[in-house]
């Protein structure tokens, strides 16, 4: 599945296994794996999530991954794990309300939920536990 906006993917769905189910919303259930490119206005892929299941809500334009769960930046080099991540779609958001972990680095701090946008590039994390060394203090904001 390709997600494109003024005719520039953005987004792109890949699935092992899909089902679509439609009802009072439509529902595509993806079973054994998924991976999801997210790209830049230029078109260039800068984060990549990783998962064994998901659920894609057509009807609100949101995605729920599960199980194994990982989002990686690729310019900065680092990776969020945690097993339950929420995408959407309108404001190309992505939170999580799980325990998360965030490898970069320059470390890994871990923490219950974590808010960010699709590309990875900048987050926070709801309630952060660890050490890690900063650079900038406005950094996570």
């Amino acid at each position: 599945m390709i997600y494109a906006d003024d005719g520039y993917a953005r987004v792109e769905i890949f699935a092992a296994l899909a089902e679509t189910y439609r009802g009072k919303e439509e529902i595509t259930k993806i079973k054994d794996s998924l991976k999801v490119h997210f790209f830049n206005e230029k078109g260039e892929i800068v984060s990549k999530l990783t998962a064994l299941y998901g659920e894609i809500n057509n009807t609100k334009g949101t995605l729920m991954v599960r199980d194994s769960v990982r989002l990686y930046n690729y310019e900065k080099k680092q990776t969020l794990e945690t097993e339950a991540l929420y995408w959407n779609q309108k404001d190309s958001t992505i939170y999580s309300k799980s325990s998360v972990k965030v490898r970069s680095p320059k470390g890994t701090i871990f923490g219950e939920g974590i808010k960010t946008k699709q590309d990875f590039s900048k987050y926070e994390i709801i309630k952060p536990v660890g050490k890690f060394q900063l650079e900038n203090e406005l950094e996570f904001k």
